[in-house]
Protein backbone atom coordinates (compact mmCIF):
# COMPACT_ATOMS: atom_id res chain seq x y z
CA UNK A 1 0.00 0.00 0.00
CA UNK A 2 2.89 2.26 0.63
CA UNK A 3 4.14 1.69 -2.63
CA UNK A 4 0.98 2.46 -4.25
CA UNK A 5 0.69 5.88 -2.51
CA UNK A 6 4.30 6.79 -3.82
CA UNK A 7 3.30 6.29 -6.61
CA UNK A 8 0.49 7.64 -6.93
CA UNK A 9 2.00 11.20 -5.40
CA UNK A 10 4.43 10.37 -8.27
CA UNK A 11 1.55 10.81 -10.49
CA UNK A 12 0.44 13.52 -9.34
CA UNK A 13 3.52 15.16 -9.64
CA UNK A 14 3.16 14.39 -13.57
CA UNK A 15 -0.63 15.08 -13.72
CA UNK A 16 -0.45 18.49 -12.21
CA UNK A 17 2.22 19.97 -14.08
CA UNK A 18 0.61 22.70 -15.98
CA UNK A 19 0.40 21.20 -19.45
CA UNK A 20 -0.86 17.76 -18.50
CA UNK A 21 -3.47 19.85 -16.24
CA UNK A 22 -4.54 21.87 -18.80
CA UNK A 23 -5.28 18.89 -20.95
CA UNK A 24 -7.08 17.13 -18.42
CA UNK A 25 -9.13 20.09 -18.12
CA UNK A 26 -9.58 20.07 -22.07
CA UNK A 27 -10.53 16.50 -22.09
CA UNK A 28 -12.69 17.28 -18.99
CA UNK A 29 -14.80 20.12 -20.73
CA UNK A 30 -14.86 18.25 -24.68
CA UNK A 31 -15.85 15.27 -22.68
CA UNK A 32 -19.10 16.77 -20.74
CA UNK A 33 -19.89 18.94 -24.18
CA UNK A 34 -19.79 15.30 -26.19
CA UNK A 35 -22.06 13.58 -23.01
CA UNK A 36 -24.72 17.02 -23.07
CA UNK A 37 -24.94 16.33 -27.10
CA UNK A 38 -27.00 13.56 -28.52
CA UNK A 39 -25.79 11.69 -31.38
CA UNK A 40 -22.13 11.92 -30.84
CA UNK A 41 -20.89 10.41 -27.85
CA UNK A 42 -17.26 9.37 -26.29
CA UNK A 43 -16.34 7.04 -29.00
CA UNK A 44 -16.64 9.33 -32.12
CA UNK A 45 -15.27 12.20 -30.39
CA UNK A 46 -12.11 10.56 -29.41
CA UNK A 47 -11.76 9.07 -33.24
CA UNK A 48 -12.34 12.67 -33.88
CA UNK A 49 -9.28 14.05 -31.78
CA UNK A 50 -7.39 11.33 -31.94
CA UNK A 51 -5.00 13.16 -35.24
CA UNK A 52 -4.39 15.98 -32.92
CA UNK A 53 -2.28 13.84 -29.85
CA UNK A 54 0.19 12.92 -32.53
CA UNK A 55 1.91 16.50 -32.16
CA UNK A 56 1.20 16.18 -28.19
CA UNK A 57 3.24 14.01 -25.49
CA UNK A 58 2.16 10.93 -24.86
CA UNK A 59 1.27 11.21 -21.30
CA UNK A 60 -0.79 14.46 -22.52
CA UNK A 61 -2.90 12.77 -24.50
CA UNK A 62 -3.94 9.57 -22.80
CA UNK A 63 -4.76 12.08 -20.12
CA UNK A 64 -7.06 14.26 -22.64
CA UNK A 65 -8.58 10.77 -24.47
CA UNK A 66 -8.92 9.31 -20.67
CA UNK A 67 -10.98 12.93 -19.55
CA UNK A 68 -13.27 12.88 -22.90
CA UNK A 69 -14.64 9.51 -22.28
CA UNK A 70 -15.41 9.32 -18.59
CA UNK A 71 -16.27 13.16 -19.01
CA UNK A 72 -19.17 12.10 -21.59
CA UNK A 73 -20.09 9.32 -19.63
CA UNK A 74 -20.33 11.74 -16.20
CA UNK A 75 -22.22 13.88 -18.38
CA UNK A 76 -24.39 12.18 -20.40
CA UNK A 77 -27.55 12.25 -18.07
CA UNK A 78 -28.06 15.37 -18.48
CA UNK A 79 -30.04 15.54 -21.33
CA UNK A 80 -31.63 11.85 -20.67
CA UNK A 81 -32.86 14.07 -17.27
CA UNK A 82 -34.42 17.32 -18.71
CA UNK A 83 -34.90 16.51 -22.44
CA UNK A 84 -35.89 12.36 -22.60
CA UNK A 85 -33.07 11.95 -24.64
CA UNK A 86 -29.59 10.60 -23.51
CA UNK A 87 -26.64 12.06 -24.18
CA UNK A 88 -24.37 8.80 -24.42
CA UNK A 89 -25.76 5.34 -24.88
CA UNK A 90 -25.03 4.61 -21.19
CA UNK A 91 -27.85 7.03 -19.92
CA UNK A 92 -30.44 5.61 -21.50
CA UNK A 93 -31.48 3.65 -18.71
CA UNK A 94 -31.36 7.33 -16.63
CA UNK A 95 -34.35 8.34 -18.87
CA UNK A 96 -36.37 5.66 -17.23
CA UNK A 97 -37.10 7.73 -13.71
CA UNK A 98 -34.31 10.93 -14.44
CA UNK A 99 -37.73 12.70 -16.69
CA UNK A 100 -39.94 11.59 -14.71
CA UNK A 101 -38.68 13.16 -12.26
CA UNK A 102 -38.07 16.51 -14.21
CA UNK A 103 -41.84 16.40 -15.22
CA UNK A 104 -42.53 16.44 -11.12
CA UNK A 105 -40.16 19.04 -10.59
CA UNK A 106 -37.65 17.44 -9.45
CA UNK A 107 -34.93 18.48 -12.09
CA UNK A 108 -32.65 19.44 -9.82
CA UNK A 109 -32.35 16.87 -7.67
CA UNK A 110 -32.35 14.44 -10.47
CA UNK A 111 -29.17 16.02 -11.73
CA UNK A 112 -27.36 16.81 -8.10
CA UNK A 113 -27.46 13.06 -7.26
CA UNK A 114 -26.72 11.81 -10.76
CA UNK A 115 -23.29 13.81 -10.51
CA UNK A 116 -22.78 12.83 -7.03
CA UNK A 117 -23.26 9.09 -7.79
CA UNK A 118 -21.06 9.74 -10.76
CA UNK A 119 -18.39 11.25 -8.77
CA UNK A 120 -18.75 8.49 -6.00
CA UNK A 121 -18.13 5.76 -8.53
CA UNK A 122 -15.25 7.30 -10.08
CA UNK A 123 -13.79 7.85 -6.87
CA UNK A 124 -13.78 4.64 -5.51
CA UNK A 125 -12.98 2.85 -8.77
CA UNK A 126 -9.80 5.17 -9.33
CA UNK A 127 -9.09 3.40 -5.70
CA UNK A 128 -9.55 0.06 -6.85
CA UNK A 129 -7.26 0.75 -10.20
CA UNK A 130 -4.49 2.67 -7.68
CA UNK A 131 -4.28 -0.41 -5.86
CA UNK A 132 -4.84 -3.55 -8.01
CA UNK A 133 -3.18 -2.26 -11.02
CA UNK A 134 0.15 -3.17 -10.24
CA UNK A 135 -0.70 -6.96 -8.63
CA UNK A 136 -2.10 -7.68 -12.09
CA UNK A 137 0.69 -6.20 -13.83
CA UNK A 138 3.22 -8.17 -11.90
CA UNK A 139 0.81 -11.38 -12.28
CA UNK A 140 0.59 -10.58 -16.50
CA UNK A 141 4.23 -10.73 -16.22
CA UNK A 142 3.64 -14.60 -16.51
CA UNK A 143 1.73 -14.54 -18.95
CA UNK A 144 3.23 -16.50 -22.25
CA UNK A 145 2.17 -15.97 -26.23
CA UNK A 146 -0.66 -18.75 -25.43
CA UNK A 147 -2.42 -17.10 -22.65
CA UNK A 148 -2.42 -13.18 -24.67
CA UNK A 149 -3.64 -15.49 -27.45
CA UNK A 150 -6.57 -16.89 -25.94
CA UNK A 151 -7.25 -13.65 -23.91
CA UNK A 152 -7.73 -12.23 -26.97
CA UNK A 153 -10.08 -14.38 -28.85
CA UNK A 154 -12.41 -13.86 -25.03
CA UNK A 155 -12.17 -10.05 -25.59
CA UNK A 156 -13.22 -10.44 -29.14
CA UNK A 157 -15.87 -13.32 -28.68
CA UNK A 158 -16.91 -10.63 -25.52
CA UNK A 159 -17.74 -7.80 -27.78
CA UNK A 160 -19.69 -9.72 -30.52
CA UNK A 161 -21.60 -11.57 -28.11
CA UNK A 162 -22.60 -8.91 -25.81
CA UNK A 163 -23.32 -6.64 -28.24
CA UNK A 164 -27.04 -5.70 -28.09
CA UNK A 165 -26.98 -5.95 -32.40
CA UNK A 166 -27.70 -8.60 -34.40
CA UNK A 167 -24.96 -11.17 -33.15
CA UNK A 168 -24.70 -12.33 -36.59
CA UNK A 169 -23.95 -9.18 -37.34
CA UNK A 170 -21.54 -8.30 -35.07
CA UNK A 171 -19.60 -11.83 -35.23
CA UNK A 172 -19.18 -10.67 -39.41
CA UNK A 173 -17.77 -7.35 -38.42
CA UNK A 174 -15.13 -8.70 -35.99
CA UNK A 175 -13.76 -11.42 -38.99
CA UNK A 176 -13.77 -8.48 -40.75
CA UNK A 177 -11.76 -6.82 -38.62
CA UNK A 178 -9.37 -9.30 -38.16
CA UNK A 179 -8.80 -9.76 -42.62
CA UNK A 180 -8.58 -6.34 -42.62
CA UNK A 181 -5.61 -6.22 -39.72
CA UNK A 182 -3.94 -8.74 -41.64
CA UNK A 183 -3.68 -6.07 -45.20
CA UNK A 184 0.00 -5.24 -45.53
CA UNK A 185 3.60 -6.98 -45.27
CA UNK A 186 3.90 -9.78 -43.44
CA UNK A 187 6.50 -8.96 -40.54
CA UNK A 188 7.80 -12.49 -40.19
CA UNK A 189 8.46 -13.83 -43.68
CA UNK A 190 8.15 -10.26 -45.50
CA UNK A 191 5.26 -11.54 -47.76
CA UNK A 192 2.97 -8.15 -48.96
CA UNK A 193 -0.81 -9.80 -48.62
CA UNK A 194 -4.30 -8.29 -49.68
CA UNK A 195 -3.14 -4.88 -50.84
CA UNK A 196 -4.77 -5.33 -54.51
CA UNK A 197 -1.67 -4.08 -56.12
CA UNK A 198 -1.63 -0.99 -53.80
CA UNK A 199 2.01 -0.31 -52.61
CA UNK A 200 0.90 2.61 -50.19
CA UNK A 201 -1.09 -0.10 -48.51
CA UNK A 202 2.01 -2.26 -47.91
CA UNK A 203 2.50 -0.92 -44.18
CA UNK A 204 -1.05 -1.84 -43.51
CA UNK A 205 -4.63 -0.17 -43.33
CA UNK A 206 -4.01 3.30 -41.37
CA UNK A 207 -7.01 2.90 -38.76
CA UNK A 208 -6.92 6.52 -38.06
CA UNK A 209 -9.11 7.16 -41.67
CA UNK A 210 -10.92 4.25 -40.65
CA UNK A 211 -12.22 4.93 -37.38
CA UNK A 212 -12.81 8.99 -38.70
CA UNK A 213 -15.29 7.44 -40.61
CA UNK A 214 -16.92 4.82 -39.05
CA UNK A 215 -17.78 6.83 -35.85
CA UNK A 216 -16.94 10.11 -36.43
CA UNK A 217 -18.73 10.87 -40.01
CA UNK A 218 -21.32 8.23 -40.16
CA UNK A 219 -22.54 8.19 -36.23
CA UNK A 220 -23.05 12.17 -37.05
CA UNK A 221 -24.49 11.68 -40.64
CA UNK A 222 -27.34 9.65 -39.19
CA UNK A 223 -27.80 12.07 -36.30
CA UNK A 224 -28.53 14.72 -38.85
CA UNK A 225 -31.50 12.57 -40.12
CA UNK A 226 -33.39 12.50 -36.63
CA UNK A 227 -35.17 15.06 -34.56
CA UNK A 228 -33.30 17.91 -32.71
CA UNK A 229 -34.12 17.96 -29.14
CA UNK A 230 -36.48 20.51 -27.91
CA UNK A 231 -36.31 22.45 -24.48
CA UNK A 232 -39.18 22.02 -22.23
CA UNK A 233 -37.65 21.60 -18.51
CA UNK A 234 -36.16 24.19 -17.03
CA UNK A 235 -34.53 24.30 -13.64
CA UNK A 236 -32.32 26.92 -11.25
CA UNK A 237 -29.04 26.42 -9.43
CA UNK A 238 -30.77 26.49 -6.08
CA UNK A 239 -32.85 23.60 -6.92
CA UNK A 240 -29.89 21.56 -7.56
CA UNK A 241 -29.62 20.35 -3.66
CA UNK A 242 -31.24 16.75 -2.98
CA UNK A 243 -32.78 16.19 0.59
CA UNK A 244 -31.13 13.79 3.00
CA UNK A 245 -34.12 11.69 2.50
CA UNK A 246 -32.71 11.21 -0.92
CA UNK A 247 -28.81 10.67 -0.17
CA UNK A 248 -29.83 7.77 2.61
CA UNK A 249 -32.20 6.45 -0.36
CA UNK A 250 -29.61 6.33 -2.53
CA UNK A 251 -26.47 5.32 -0.60
CA UNK A 252 -26.77 1.83 -1.15
CA UNK A 253 -27.90 1.72 -4.52
CA UNK A 254 -24.76 3.69 -5.36
CA UNK A 255 -22.70 1.32 -3.79
CA UNK A 256 -24.38 -1.68 -5.47
CA UNK A 257 -24.22 0.19 -8.83
CA UNK A 258 -20.45 0.93 -8.40
CA UNK A 259 -19.57 -2.58 -7.22
CA UNK A 260 -21.48 -4.27 -10.61
CA UNK A 261 -20.40 -1.64 -12.61
CA UNK A 262 -16.98 -1.69 -11.49
CA UNK A 263 -16.18 -5.62 -11.90
CA UNK A 264 -18.74 -5.61 -15.24
CA UNK A 265 -16.06 -2.82 -16.73
CA UNK A 266 -13.17 -5.48 -16.76
CA UNK A 267 -15.50 -7.69 -18.49
CA UNK A 268 -14.43 -7.06 -22.65
CA UNK A 269 -17.42 -6.50 -24.58
CA UNK A 270 -20.27 -5.26 -21.41
CA UNK A 271 -19.38 -1.47 -20.75
CA UNK A 272 -21.06 1.04 -19.28
CA UNK A 273 -24.30 0.41 -21.29
CA UNK A 274 -24.89 -3.11 -19.95
CA UNK A 275 -23.44 -2.32 -16.65
CA UNK A 276 -26.50 0.55 -16.06
CA UNK A 277 -29.23 -1.77 -17.66
CA UNK A 278 -27.74 -4.71 -15.15
CA UNK A 279 -27.86 -2.23 -11.84
CA UNK A 280 -31.29 -1.40 -12.50
CA UNK A 281 -32.41 -4.74 -12.86
CA UNK A 282 -31.25 -5.53 -9.64
CA UNK A 283 -32.32 -2.35 -8.12
CA UNK A 284 -35.92 -2.70 -9.11
CA UNK A 285 -35.72 -6.26 -8.55
CA UNK A 286 -34.41 -5.39 -4.32
CA UNK A 287 -36.90 -2.85 -3.87
CA UNK A 288 -39.47 -2.62 -1.34
CA UNK A 289 -41.91 -1.37 -4.02
CA UNK A 290 -40.68 -2.18 -7.14
CA UNK A 291 -43.99 -0.20 -8.97
CA UNK A 292 -42.20 3.01 -8.06
CA UNK A 293 -39.40 2.30 -11.10
CA UNK A 294 -40.14 3.98 -14.04
CA UNK A 295 -42.26 6.83 -12.04
CA UNK A 296 -39.50 8.84 -10.73
CA UNK A 297 -37.94 6.58 -8.55
CA UNK A 298 -34.88 8.70 -7.16
CA UNK A 299 -32.46 4.84 -6.55
CA UNK A 300 -33.35 4.76 -10.38
CA UNK A 301 -30.75 7.65 -11.19
CA UNK A 302 -28.22 6.79 -8.68
CA UNK A 303 -27.50 3.33 -9.44
CA UNK A 304 -27.01 3.28 -13.02
CA UNK A 305 -25.41 6.34 -13.13
CA UNK A 306 -23.09 4.84 -10.85
CA UNK A 307 -22.88 1.64 -12.45
CA UNK A 308 -21.68 3.82 -15.91
CA UNK A 309 -19.00 5.58 -14.43
CA UNK A 310 -17.33 2.50 -12.66
CA UNK A 311 -17.72 0.43 -15.54
CA UNK A 312 -16.11 3.51 -17.45
CA UNK A 313 -13.46 3.82 -14.83
CA UNK A 314 -12.35 0.13 -14.40
CA UNK A 315 -12.41 -0.45 -18.74
CA UNK A 316 -8.57 1.22 -18.29
CA UNK A 317 -7.65 -1.97 -16.23
CA UNK A 318 -7.16 -4.72 -18.81
CA UNK A 319 -6.37 -2.32 -21.50
CA UNK A 320 -3.05 -0.40 -18.91
CA UNK A 321 -2.50 -4.18 -17.22
CA UNK A 322 -2.66 -6.59 -20.13
CA UNK A 323 -2.86 -4.11 -23.47
CA UNK A 324 -6.13 -5.47 -23.70
CA UNK A 325 -8.94 -3.17 -24.49
CA UNK A 326 -12.00 -3.67 -23.12
CA UNK A 327 -14.45 -1.36 -25.43
CA UNK A 328 -14.23 0.31 -28.76
CA UNK A 329 -12.98 3.39 -26.68
CA UNK A 330 -9.72 1.59 -24.78
CA UNK A 331 -9.02 0.24 -28.48
CA UNK A 332 -8.71 3.71 -29.91
CA UNK A 333 -6.98 4.99 -26.37
CA UNK A 334 -4.43 2.11 -27.18
CA UNK A 335 -4.52 2.78 -30.79
CA UNK A 336 -3.20 6.38 -29.47
CA UNK A 337 -0.52 4.73 -27.08
CA UNK A 338 1.21 2.59 -30.24
CA UNK A 339 1.40 5.51 -32.58
CA UNK A 340 3.38 7.03 -29.72
CA UNK A 341 5.64 4.01 -29.39
CA UNK A 342 4.00 2.83 -26.50
CA UNK A 343 2.27 -0.60 -26.08
CA UNK A 344 0.29 -1.30 -22.90
CA UNK A 345 0.79 -4.52 -21.24
CA UNK A 346 2.16 -5.39 -18.05
CA UNK A 347 5.51 -3.86 -18.50
CA UNK A 348 3.92 -0.11 -18.90
CA UNK A 349 4.09 0.59 -14.81
CA UNK A 350 7.90 0.08 -15.02
CA UNK A 351 8.74 0.97 -18.52
CA UNK A 352 6.34 4.15 -18.03
CA UNK A 353 5.65 4.62 -14.05
CA UNK A 354 5.06 8.51 -14.89
CA UNK A 355 2.37 8.27 -18.11
CA UNK A 356 0.66 5.23 -15.82
CA UNK A 357 0.57 7.25 -12.34
CA UNK A 358 -0.24 10.73 -13.94
CA UNK A 359 -3.02 9.27 -15.63
CA UNK A 360 -4.52 7.34 -12.37
CA UNK A 361 -4.23 10.92 -10.99
CA UNK A 362 -5.39 13.08 -13.35
CA UNK A 363 -8.85 10.83 -13.33
CA UNK A 364 -9.26 12.45 -9.38
CA UNK A 365 -8.51 15.79 -10.31
CA UNK A 366 -10.95 15.11 -14.03
CA UNK A 367 -13.70 13.63 -11.35
CA UNK A 368 -13.45 16.80 -9.19
CA UNK A 369 -13.30 18.58 -12.53
CA UNK A 370 -16.60 17.24 -13.69
CA UNK A 371 -18.35 18.05 -10.51
CA UNK A 372 -18.04 21.36 -10.80
CA UNK A 373 -18.87 21.83 -14.56
CA UNK A 374 -21.49 19.54 -14.52
CA UNK A 375 -23.69 21.17 -11.24
CA UNK A 376 -23.37 25.13 -11.47
CA UNK A 377 -22.85 25.23 -15.67
CA UNK A 378 -26.17 23.05 -16.30
CA UNK A 379 -28.14 25.73 -17.63
CA UNK A 380 -24.92 26.49 -19.69
CA UNK A 381 -24.65 22.46 -21.32
CA UNK A 382 -28.85 22.95 -21.72
CA UNK A 383 -28.22 26.06 -24.12
CA UNK A 384 -25.57 24.39 -25.84
CA UNK A 385 -28.05 21.36 -27.08
CA UNK A 386 -29.82 24.39 -28.94
CA UNK A 387 -26.90 24.57 -31.70
CA UNK A 388 -27.86 22.61 -34.74
CA UNK A 389 -26.02 19.69 -36.41
CA UNK A 390 -26.35 21.26 -39.54
CA UNK A 391 -23.49 23.97 -38.49
CA UNK A 392 -21.55 21.16 -36.64
CA UNK A 393 -21.89 18.70 -38.74
CA UNK A 394 -19.46 20.69 -41.52
CA UNK A 395 -17.01 21.76 -38.84
CA UNK A 396 -16.83 18.17 -37.89
CA UNK A 397 -16.28 16.77 -41.72
CA UNK A 398 -13.08 19.43 -41.67
CA UNK A 399 -11.55 18.16 -38.19
CA UNK A 400 -11.95 14.66 -40.05
CA UNK A 401 -10.48 15.54 -43.13
CA UNK A 402 -7.01 17.51 -41.33
CA UNK A 403 -6.85 14.52 -38.99
CA UNK A 404 -7.41 11.96 -41.39
CA UNK A 405 -4.49 13.51 -43.66
CA UNK A 406 -2.13 14.65 -41.11
CA UNK A 407 -1.65 11.03 -39.66
CA UNK A 408 0.86 10.45 -42.15
CA UNK A 409 0.65 13.38 -44.30
CA UNK A 410 -0.85 11.19 -47.08
CA UNK A 411 -3.97 12.17 -49.40
CA UNK A 412 -4.03 8.36 -50.18
CA UNK A 413 -5.75 8.18 -46.42
CA UNK A 414 -8.60 10.76 -47.36
CA UNK A 415 -9.30 8.07 -50.30
CA UNK A 416 -9.59 5.46 -47.47
CA UNK A 417 -11.70 7.52 -45.08
CA UNK A 418 -14.06 8.51 -48.28
CA UNK A 419 -14.52 5.14 -49.32
CA UNK A 420 -14.74 3.78 -45.76
CA UNK A 421 -18.02 6.36 -45.33
CA UNK A 422 -19.59 4.61 -47.89
CA UNK A 423 -19.14 1.35 -46.89
CA UNK A 424 -19.45 2.35 -42.98
CA UNK A 425 -22.85 4.18 -44.10
CA UNK A 426 -24.06 0.85 -45.54
CA UNK A 427 -23.34 -1.16 -42.71
CA UNK A 428 -24.90 0.98 -40.43
CA UNK A 429 -28.06 0.71 -42.48
CA UNK A 430 -27.69 -3.44 -42.23
CA UNK A 431 -27.38 -2.87 -38.30
CA UNK A 432 -23.75 -3.87 -38.18
CA UNK A 433 -22.26 -1.22 -35.77
CA UNK A 434 -18.11 -0.31 -36.26
CA UNK A 435 -16.71 -1.19 -32.26
CA UNK A 436 -16.08 -5.03 -33.59
CA UNK A 437 -14.53 -3.71 -36.63
CA UNK A 438 -12.42 -1.27 -35.29
CA UNK A 439 -11.06 -3.71 -32.51
CA UNK A 440 -10.57 -6.62 -35.25
CA UNK A 441 -8.26 -4.11 -36.91
CA UNK A 442 -6.19 -3.43 -33.79
CA UNK A 443 -6.33 -6.67 -32.32
CA UNK A 444 -5.48 -8.65 -35.18
CA UNK A 445 -1.69 -7.88 -35.63
CA UNK A 446 -1.28 -8.95 -31.66
CA UNK A 447 -3.57 -12.55 -31.91
CA UNK A 448 -1.58 -13.27 -35.16
CA UNK A 449 1.63 -12.77 -33.90
CA UNK A 450 0.71 -14.49 -30.41
CA UNK A 451 -0.59 -17.22 -32.14
CA UNK A 452 2.24 -17.85 -34.18
CA UNK A 453 4.81 -17.76 -31.54
CA UNK A 454 2.78 -19.80 -29.76
CA UNK A 455 2.75 -22.74 -32.46
CA UNK A 456 6.47 -22.19 -32.34
CA UNK A 457 7.03 -22.49 -29.01
CA UNK A 458 5.20 -25.51 -29.13
CA UNK A 459 6.38 -26.99 -32.17
CA UNK A 460 3.23 -26.81 -33.96
CA UNK A 461 1.12 -28.56 -30.86
CA UNK A 462 -2.81 -26.81 -30.59
CA UNK A 463 -2.82 -28.08 -27.33
CA UNK A 464 -0.78 -25.82 -26.15
CA UNK A 465 -4.25 -23.90 -25.31
CA UNK A 466 -5.63 -26.32 -23.54
CA UNK A 467 -2.59 -27.43 -21.30
CA UNK A 468 -1.61 -24.55 -19.70
CA UNK A 469 -4.11 -23.62 -16.75
CA UNK A 470 -4.69 -19.44 -17.35
CA UNK A 471 -5.08 -20.26 -21.33
CA UNK A 472 -7.66 -22.54 -20.63
CA UNK A 473 -9.54 -20.68 -18.17
CA UNK A 474 -9.92 -17.61 -20.75
CA UNK A 475 -10.89 -19.95 -23.15
CA UNK A 476 -13.75 -21.98 -20.80
CA UNK A 477 -14.77 -18.39 -20.10
CA UNK A 478 -15.42 -17.79 -23.59
CA UNK A 479 -17.47 -21.15 -24.25
CA UNK A 480 -19.47 -19.98 -21.15
CA UNK A 481 -20.04 -15.79 -22.32
CA UNK A 482 -20.84 -17.43 -25.61
CA UNK A 483 -23.46 -20.14 -24.83
CA UNK A 484 -25.21 -17.73 -21.96
CA UNK A 485 -25.63 -14.71 -24.28
CA UNK A 486 -25.66 -16.29 -27.68
CA UNK A 487 -29.39 -17.64 -27.21
CA UNK A 488 -30.64 -14.70 -26.24
CA UNK A 489 -29.13 -12.58 -28.65
CA UNK A 490 -29.66 -14.78 -31.89
CA UNK A 491 -33.36 -13.97 -31.31
CA UNK A 492 -32.78 -10.14 -31.36
CA UNK A 493 -32.75 -9.02 -34.20
CA UNK A 494 -33.89 -5.47 -33.54
CA UNK A 495 -31.42 -2.01 -34.42
CA UNK A 496 -29.83 -0.32 -31.52
CA UNK A 497 -27.66 2.14 -32.70
CA UNK A 498 -26.55 2.68 -29.15
CA UNK A 499 -24.65 -0.25 -29.51
CA UNK A 500 -21.62 0.49 -31.57
CA UNK A 501 -20.66 1.74 -27.73
CA UNK A 502 -20.41 -1.60 -25.85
Amino acid sequence: MANSLHNLLLGFGVALTPENFLYCWIGAVLGTIVGVLPGIGPVTAIALLLPLTFKMTATGAIIMLAGIYYGAMHAGSTTAIMLNMPGEPAAIVICYDGHPMAKQGRAGAALAIAAIASFFAGCVCILVITFFSAPLSRAALSLGAPEYTSAIVLALSGISVLSRKSLLNTIGMAVLGLALGTVGTDTNSGVVRFTLGEMRLQEGINFVPVSLALFALVNITFTLSRDEPKMSIKTRFRELMPTWTDMKACFMPMVRGTFIGGAMGVLPGTGPLVASFATYAVEKKSAKDPSRFGKGAIEGVAAPEAAANASAMTHFIPMLSLGIPAGAAMALMLGALIIHGITPGPRLMVQQPGLFWGLIASMWIGNLMLLVLNLPLVGVWIKLLQTPYRIIYPVIVVFCTIGAYSGRNDPFDLLVMAGVLLIGWVLESLDCGPGPLIFGIILGPMLEENLRRSMLLSHGDPTVFVTRPISLAFLVLTVVVILLFTRPLARKESPDPASQYD
